[in-house]
């Protein structure tokens, strides 16, 4: 591989972590933001909430326990725990094939 190329592959796995790691921020920012009972009419509350609704799609009301705040910590932190693992394994296995 040419030291072009590995600098490409650099690069593409930092900006691979680092999406992963502003996903992650979100969701548990959402997280945070809702066992503190933060204000649904604040503008950067709906934001950051549409934002985690939208990246947890796949794992919101995954779980069915009693809490509400339990559902919510179970779903978006799933979702965080998967873009952390998936997006800093493929950002791993590019810095790796350098």
């Amino acid at each position: 591989m040419s030291p072009r190329n590995r600098n490409g592959a650099n690069q593409a796995g930092t900006v691979i972590a680092i999406v992963a790691d502003v996903m992650a921020l979100i969701l548990g920012l959402w997280i945070l933001m809702y066992l503190l009972d933060a204000n649904p009419g604040n503008d950067f509350v709906q934001f950051v909430h549409d934002v985690a609704r939208w990246l947890a799609g796949w794992s919101h009301d995954l779980f069915t326990f009693d809490e509400a705040w339990a559902r919510v910590v179970a779903g978006y932190g799933l979702a965080a725990v998967v873009y952390l693992f998936v997006g800093h394994a493929v950002a791993g296995r590019l810095h790796s094939r350098t």
